[in-house]
Order: C-alpha cells, then structure tokens, then sequence
C-alpha cells in the first residue's frame, strides 16, 4: 500500500532495479544462525537469480515480502495484528512496493503504516530470521526484521488489520499465551528477536 493507502500496481519492468540488488546483497551478507535458515538465505538467493521480477506481486512462482516484529521500548512485549484477510495474528508485513528502496526499508515502512507507530527503528543487524509460507497469492519469501517502538508509543489499527494487541514474552506462560494465538513462525521470530536483544 502507498502513503493514501492505495494499492500500486507491480511492474516488473518499472520497478527499480534497486530493491533487487539490495535483497541479493542483503541475504549474500546475513549470517544465517543455522543450516536451516542458510538453505533458506541460499533458495533466496537462487530465487532471486531466476527471476528478476522476485521482488515483485506479480510474480507467481514467489515473491519475496517484508516484515518487521514490533517490540515494545522495554523489550518486554510484541505488537502483534490479526490480519483482516488472512485472520491470523501476525507480525506486521507485506509486499514490497516500488518506492522501497531497501528491504529494510519496505520492512519498515509496512511496520509503520500496520501499526500506526511512527518512530520504529529497526533493530542492528539486517535480518532477524527467514520464513518461507504459502500464501492465497503466491509464495511468500518473507525476510522479517525486528523493530523497536519509541518511548509512549500508540498503535492505531489500520485498514488490513482487524485488531492490535501487545503480547508478553518474557516467560514460558507468556509464551503459552502467544502460542494460543499465533503460529509456529511468529513464535519463531519472536524467538530469533528476543535473542537479538
């Protein structure tokens, strides 16, 4: 979605070149934390190299997407929103739009346009981790960073969410509480996040 919370059309022969040299260079550089998530950096990668067009909606065979988990200032909370169309409690993320220069970037931008919070900074260190799901669209490669919420922070629901809410994670009955709602990959990133901090 752009600024007026408008859908731009992908196109991969308008689409700057930039963001796909920037997601290869991204994942050439990140130090996977295991076997796992390497083979994932590396199918990436050779996603990538197949097809220009990788970044982009339009591409079918898969796309890559951005997503940034919202932590609160005291890193004692996560921010999470219950996706409109898919119903699932989520990170913030989405598709890369053409004005992203970076991923980073489009990671940040969809964390701040679903949560409502200006101020975001992403946390140091490229990507938290790698998810590969399928979607109703296609398949997502999603590279998810983590983002911090500045201080007095106030989420607002936005048009792709149904609701947002904060979710402990310091301990096993916070953990049970999120596993109630979330899914395997969100534990996961919350995981990778927490060990990031």
């Amino acid at each position: 979605m752009n600024p007026a919370g408008q859908t731009t059309p992908h196109h991969p022969d308008t689409a700057p070149a930039a963001l796909h040299a920037d997601a290869a260079r991204t994942l050439h550089e990140w130090a996977a934390p295991d076997a796992a998530q390497d083979a994932l950096r590396r199918a990436y990668l050779d996603h990538l190299d197949a097809h220009p067009d990788g970044m982009w909606k339009a591409c079918r065979s898969g796309h890559l997407t951005a997503s940034a988990l919202v932590i609160d200032p005291a890193g004692e909370r996560v921010l999470l929103t219950l996706h409109r169309k898919l119903e699932m409690w989520l990170q913030m993320g989405g598709h890369c739009e053409p004005e992203d220069g970076t991923l980073a970037a489009a990671a940040l931008r969809e964390a701040t346009e679903e949560s409502g919070i200006g101020g975001l900074t992403l946390l140091p260190g490229g990507p938290v981790r790698l998810d590969r799901h399928s979607t109703p669209c296609a398949v997502h490669l999603d590279v998810q960073y983590a983002a911090l919420a500045p201080p007095g922070a106030a989420e607002s629901v936005s048009e792709e969410s149904l609701e947002l809410r904060w979710y402990r994670y310091a301990d096993a009955a916070d953990l049970a509480e999120l596993a109630a709602v979330a899914d395997d990959s969100v534990l996961r990133l919350v995981t990778a996040a927490r060990q990031r901090l």
